[in-house]
């Protein structure tokens, strides 16, 4: 029987992206040839969660937007990629059955359902190593403990410790590299992945969506360079950030950051570029900002795990709550008391985006008005939002119902909201027609 050929494997799943990748960086620099793999975890779009889906027709419809946008910037520099639908673990056997596996490269994950899917490969391939790299954070977590020694609950003492002397590193240099081992064919073919084959009706997007953008490192890149450098939106962020309507009141760069279109440390640099060419102002310092808060809540996750995702949060707060059905579906309806609630959950219900404004009020309602379990809430969000990112969401909604990162428990008035925010009522006639 002839010796298997050895290989690597770049094993892509939240950092669908060419530019700063490490991963592909790291794997680019080894001697052996290797291949790029995304699979479409078939238990993942079959599972559900307290009845929800894992993931709803919108975030699929953006992922497979961006898998396909990726399978073409690596076909341009040659790199073999495989495109699977299946089980993770047998399509790594079923690999391994036609090559000798050396090393596998890929993001690092630290929440229960990802280091389980990391599991079942090592289950198949005991002997592989592997290569993570913190690819989907701003800070290195060296920098991180340098400055802590643990994790604060509150934000502002994290951001004050480590915005003294923000270190963040460069990118890494991934566009121009090349590929040019040699190779062979695979005998494994590519799926024809579909939306309908993920298990979803085709579907157009809303004419009044907020996010009519599609998925992909492409469109990242060119909503980045519209929002910067075309628009000059970034030097008004801070004040029209807590809008409601329209593709600019924020730089929506969100759901391209979840599934690592664009990486953090990308968007940092182009801030930097800007401010450097056009000025700095609290606007463009607000957007770091908010950066900031994503890897807060990555870091709160690293450090507390799984209790992002119990009912008591990570204070192990009591959490008394009533489990009503009527009251969680009439939520999901917009058919609430309120009609500023209302009119934010049938935005998400039809087109997989709410404003940051909406997501506050209506987590609030949900966990403080209608007194129900926070973590219905927080799945049903993850079904529906095209920007889901575990860390953010748990964390979000944990803090919404006084059991995460801030102990002070808040209430947030929706009709006095609606007054601040909407009161030509311009998003909720919007919605509501």
């Amino acid at each position: 029987m002839p010796e298997k050929q050895k290989i690597n494997i770049l094993w892509f799943t939240r950092d669908l992206r060419i530019r700063d990748n490490e991963s592909l960086y790291k794997v680019m620099q080894e001697d052996l040839p290797f291949i790029a793999v995304y699979i479409f975890d078939k238990d993942f779009f079959n599972s559900k969660q307290f009845g929800f889906r894992k993931i709803g027709k919108f975030r699929t419809k953006f992922l497979l937007e961006s898998v396909l946008d990726l399978e073409k910037s690596l076909a341009q520099k040659k790199i073999p990629f495989l495109k699977k639908f299946g089980k993770t673990q047998d399509i790594f056997k079923q690999i391994s059955e036609e090559f000798d596996i050396q090393k596998i490269f890929c993001q690092k994950e630290w929440t229960k359902e990802e280091v389980d899917l990391e599991n079942q490969i090592k289950e198949v391939l005991p002997n592989v190593k592997w290569s993570k790299s913190y690819t989907q954070l701003l800070l290195k977590p060296d920098f991180v403990k340098q400055k802590l020694d643990k994790i604060p609950l509150l934000f502002t003492t994290f951001r004050q410790k480590v915005e003294n002397n923000l270190n963040i590193r460069n990118e890494f240099e991934t566009e121009n590299l090349v590929y040019n081992k040699s190779f062979f064919d695979l005998k494994l073919k590519n799926d024809d992945v579909t939306l309908s084959s993920l298990g979803f009706d085709d579907f157009e997007i809303n004419q009044f969506s907020a996010f009519p953008f599609s998925g992909g490192e492409t469109e990242g890149l060119k909503r980045l360079k519209s929002y910067f450098f075309e628009t000059k939106n970034l030097s008004i962020y801070k004040e029209t950030r807590n809008g409601l309507v329209g593709e600019d009141y924020s730089s929506k760069f969100s759901a391209w950051l979840a599934l690592g279109c664009l990486s953090a440390v990308s968007v940092y640099h182009e801030i930097k570029k800007y401010e450097a060419e056009f000025e700095s102002n609290e606007s463009t310092y607000w957007l770091i900002f908010e950066l900031l808060w994503r890897d807060f809540f990555k870091f709160t996750s690293m450090q507390f795990r799984d209790k992002i995702f119990y009912r008591n949060g990570i204070l192990d707060q009591q959490y008394n709550l009533k489990s009503d059905q009527n009251a969680i579906t009439d939520w999901m309806n917009g058919e609430t008391n309120s009609d500023f609630i209302n009119a934010n959950m049938l935005e998400i219900k039809k087109t997989g985006w709410m404003s940051n404004r909406g997501r506050q009020n209506v987590a609030s309602y949900f966990c403080k008005i209608l007194k129900q379990d926070w973590r219905f809430g927080a799945v049903y969000f993850e079904e529906m939002l095209i920007d889901y990112d575990v860390h953010s969401n748990y964390a979000n909604w944990m803090y919404l119902a006084g059991v995460g990162n801030d102990p002070r428990s808040r209430t947030f008035n929706a009709e006095k909201q609606a007054e601040q925010y909407d009161a030509d009522k311009k998003f909720r006639n919007l919605w509501l027609k």
